[in-house]
Order: C-alpha cells, then structure tokens, then sequence
C-alpha cells in the first residue's frame, strides 16, 4: 500500500447509522480522509452500513473494522461486495485466516489491514502479516485498555522501525495525542470518539488535521485520558449521574440528600470510614482528626434520626480541608452549614443531638445508602447525590465518567438541532420485545 500523506481516519462506532453518516459527513468536511464503519456499528447495522457509506462518500476509502477471526475469506467478501476498500482481522487469529482473508480481499479489490489488539508481540506479528499478504497492521489500543491509562507511542515508535508495512495507530487519540502519534511515524491515524463524541464535528477534525499536518499538539480538555494521580481533576469535571453511568447504573447511594446552597458544588475524595450509633457523635467528630485533606467523611449511622453533626463539626472539617461528609443518619445547623458552604449529605434533618458516647469505629467496612463503602473508596457528590466508586476502579471509572459526559454533549447538540432524545437513541427499535 503506498500513502502520499498521513491519512487521518474516523472511526464511527455508532449503532445507529444516520447518525453515523451525519457524523460522517461533518468530519469529511473537516478532513477527514478514510471513513471507517466500527465494529459496534456493524454489528448493530450489519454491512448495510458499509454500503450506505460508500453510497454517501464514493471518493473516499471506506474500512469496515469487522475484526474478522475465522472465515477469513467469506467475511472479507462479503464486506468487499458492500463496498469496502479496506477490511480489519485481527493479529490474534490464525495465520490461514489472515491468508485467506487476503486472498478473499483480492477477488474483490479490498486489502487487509491486520489488527494487533492484544497481541503480545506487535512487531513479530507484523512481519509475519507482511509474509501472509496484508496490506497494512494497526496498533490498537482498546477501549478497555484506555480507560487503565495506556500509553501506546513508545510501542508505537518501535513498530514503525521494524514493521515492514505501513503501521496504522489506533485508542483514545485527540487533537493532542494524534501529533505524537504522526510524529511517531504511524502512516494512518485512526480517531474516534474526539471526533464523533464533539459537538462541533468539523471544527474537531479540522483540529486534528492539522495536529497531524504541523506534528504540533492543539490543546484540548476533553477526550483525554487521566492518570492514576489525575483521579480527582477527572472527576471534578463530572456529574455523579455520569459515575454511575460509568459503573452500569450502579453505586448510588439511596436516601442520602444533599445540603447545598448552591448546586454546583461538586464533592470528590476517598472515604474516611465512620461506624456510630444514632446521635453518638464522637467517633464522626474523631474521623476529622484522622482525616487528610481532600478526604470525604462517610458515616454509617444506621439511618438514626438524631443529629450527630453539626456547625462546629462542619468548620473543623471545612478549615482542615476536607472535601465533604456523607452521613446515613441526622445532621442538624444546616442554615450555618449552608452559608458555610461545607458540602454535606445526609438521609435526615434534625434539632435535636446526642451524646458523644465514643461507640463506634473509624476506618472499617460500613453500609451508607445502601451502598458498601470501604476507606480509601472514591466518593462523588452533586446536586443529584452520592455515588461509591470501589478504590481498585478509579481511575477506569473517572475515564469512563468522562466518556459519558463526552457522549452526552454530542447527543445534547443533536437535539438543539431538532431531534429528539427518543430519536437520537431510536429507542423503539431497542425495545424488548414480550
């Protein structure tokens, strides 16, 4: 395969295929060289998908990421006879299938490009590709691997040295990581959800065009991935509906209401652990004293309906730095805490207080809200609750909260232009039959 530039391609991995093609259209007008049909659409259009692409763009080279892992042939052909010029396998498959898969292609005029997701050894695979016929190997950095943080340019830079075939870089690029990723050498830069997830689709492609064009890095603050010590920035950009959107629709504490004088305030730490009877307040008045900067205080109170915290509780927290309680019982002063501006969640309002009787623990296991939570585990609060996010998933999840929210914006802008939510999502389509 000879390439005069570097080719910058969309991935649309849509499942609804107008706005797929819509998307399309914006980023071709942005710059956008090859369009590819991604796998989550396949599957959800079939290659009608493909079809409908080379129909909306015949001057320009359409992919159909079909991953293809046996039959290597058949399922080239098949998307050939769609019109796609050029077809994925995967690198993990067989080497009779990657050979057959071209043999397929050449019956039709497509070209396999050779997918390396997962494959232990990138550069030996693509020698061997280069041997078996291919056309072109894709370093792929998956979703699920993005959302840990990898970083794939070193590997990246190694593949372009040693690969015999043009090398195809793919994962979680923007405006930022597509200039690496030319500057490393990869011949064609695939872009997804920086380019289908904007609202303003062709401003974002042109964006990334010339990041690539200049091998200069065009700021941007969304469609990045967050470090292990980026946890809290990332979720401070986000909602706690986005979190538990994240976390398949769980971690939501129940009953836990916030007192926030004004609702954009947003509480993001880990969890100082407090375990108290109803109206004990010693133990969550000691947890601030065990408690650091940045830290949350979550307190199992048994749902009690006596206060056990307060105004004086709130500044001890508040100068110590704390970034907010969650108590699953009574708090009471909340005028004070309101004009304080201390974020604080609870299941009850009360007057009254008990008696620092010191029953209880810090630092161990609790139930707040229904929802388990261990010390260390990541809260996020807003106007809308409290969510738990278990510690050894933070970082996937505030990477994943974001993903969510990049999604939204896109499907935000869709409406303002006149479609609908139900639209949007073609919701009847989805809809469980019986």
């Amino acid at each position: 395969m000879r390439l005069d530039k570097t080719v910058l391609q969309v991935a649309l991995d849509f499942e609804n295929l107008p706005r797929a093609i819509q998307a399309a259209r914006e980023a071709v007008e942005g710059g956008a060289d090859w369009v590819e049909a991604g796998t989550p659409l396949i599957k959800s259009e079939g290659l009608d998908a493909v079809r409908e692409l080379k129909k909306a763009f015949p001057n320009r080279r359409v992919v159909a990421d079909m991953k293809v892992m046996d039959t290597g042939a058949f399922e080239v052909e098949i998307a050939s006879k769609a019109g796609a010029d050029l077809v994925t396998v995967l690198g993990a498959s067989d080497d009779d299938t990657i050979a057959d898969a071209v043999r397929g292609g050449e019956k039709y005029g497509a070209e396999v490009i050779v997918d390396l997701l997962a494959v232990p050894d990138p550069l030996a695979r693509a020698r061997r590709a280069h041997e078996l016929g291919a056309a072109m190997v894709c370093l792929h950095v998956g979703i699920d691997q993005q959302m840990r943080g990898e970083n794939p340019f070193e590997r990246l830079r190694r593949l372009v040295e040693g690969s015999p075939l043009p090398v195809a870089v793919a994962g979680g690029l923007n405006s930022e990581t597509a200039a690496q990723a030319a500057e490393a050498g990869a011949q064609v830069i695939i872009v997804g959800g920086a380019i289908t997830k904007s609202p303003q689709i062709t401003e974002a492609t042109r964006r990334i065009r010339t990041a690539i064009d200049s091998r200069v890095p065009q700021a941007t603050d969304l469609f990045r991935r967050y470090g292990e010590k980026e946890i809290r920035e990332a979720f401070l950009k986000v909602s706690s509906p986005n979190v538990t959107d994240a976390l398949q629709r769980k971690g939501a504490m129940h009953g836990i209401l916030p007192r926030l004088k004004d609702p954009h305030v947003k509480m993001v730490g880990t969890a100082v652990t407090v375990r108290a009877l109803d109206g004990d307040w010693s133990k969550p008045v000691e947890a601030i004293d065990r408690a650091g900067p940045g830290d949350v205080i979550v307190v199992d109170a048994g749902g009690g309906t006596t206060g056990l915290w307060g105004e004086l509780a709130s500044w001890s927290a508040h100068v110590k730095g704390l970034a907010g309680v969650v108590i699953d019982g009574a708090a009471r002063d909340i005028d004070a805490i309101l004009d304080l501006g201390f974020p604080l969640f609870s299941r009850h309002i009360a007057s009254d207080a008990g008696e620092p009787k010191g029953f209880g623990e810090i630092g161990v296991e609790i139930v707040c809200g229904g929802q388990k939570v261990r010390p260390g585990d990541w809260i996020v609060g807003d106007a809308s609750g409290v969510v738990v996010v278990p510690r050894e998933r933070a970082q996937e999840i505030a990477n994943r909260s974001l993903d969510v929210l990049e999604h939204e914006n896109r499907v935000r802008e869709e409406i303002k232009r006149g479609s609908t939510l139900s639209r949007v999502q073609n919701l009847e389509r989805w809809e469980k039959v019986g």
